[in-house]
């Protein structure tokens, strides 16, 4: 089951539950993929979003933002 999108910096933090887990992924610019094919794996549904968040981070240092 889908959950709300989780705003993020210039990126929207999507997550769902995935069997015994939650998965994470970030979107950009109204796509439903995932940026780089990223899929973040978490035990909970925070677990799964502060890693996408992580993500998020690295992404952004990367690229001199």
């Amino acid at each position: 089951m889908a959950q709300p999108e989780v705003p993020g910096g210039e990126f929207l933090i999507r997550s769902e539950a995935r069997g015994p887990h939650w998965i994470a992924w970030l979107t950009r610019g109204g796509s439903e993929k995932p940026v780089n094919a990223v899929v973040l794996v978490g035990e909970t549904r925070e677990e799964a979003e502060t890693r996408a968040r992580e993500y998020e981070r690295q992404i952004t240092a990367s690229n001199g933002a």
